[in-house]
């Protein structure tokens, strides 16, 4: 049975360190790609975050807006964010087999069109927002716990 695949979206990222933090966690956790939307950090200072060097490994689509970028077929998105109507991470939320999770950027939320596009919205039940990079590592965690994990570090 498969147990399908999942994406990294990141919306607005502003700071070099999380999107290479967020790179490499995707990595870590068996990401199949990662899309930057509207992003304005500096890639080259991206790779001195992201020691895995994501970038070799897998797809990096990087595109000014969302209506640049063509999703795979099945795939439904999944936005982060602390919004009225999100679901609760912890609360029974079933990840679908084909995602893609967006972050939005450090400073601010999702847009409201990127909201729009999701299929679900959910949050982290933390007492005030995290940072993107750990908050982008509790869903990654949260997905591998519950639709399992690919490969090992053996």
């Amino acid at each position: 049975m498969s147990r399908g695949y999942f994406g990294l979206g990141l919306e607005g990222l502003s700071k070099p360190h999380n999107a290479g933090a967020l790179m490499r966690t995707a990595h870590a956790f068996g990401a199949s790609f990662i899309v930057a939307i509207g992003s304005s950090v500096n890639w080259r200072h991206v790779q001195q975050a992201d020691t895995s060097h994501t970038a070799d490994q897998l797809p990096v689509y990087v595109h000014a807006r969302w209506e640049d970028f063509t999703p795979p077929r099945k795939l439904r998105t999944v936005g982060i964010e602390l919004i009225e109507g999100s679901q609760n991470l912890l609360d029974d939320f079933r990840h679908p087999p084909f995602a893609l999770y967006i972050l939005g950027p450090e400073r601010g939320s999702l847009s409201p069109a990127t909201v729009a596009r999701c299929d679900a919205v959910v949050h982290i039940p933390t007492q005030f927002c995290v940072n993107v990079s750990i908050a982008g590592a509790i869903v990654m965690y949260d997905r591998m716990r519950t639709v399992g994990i690919w490969h090992s570090a053996e």
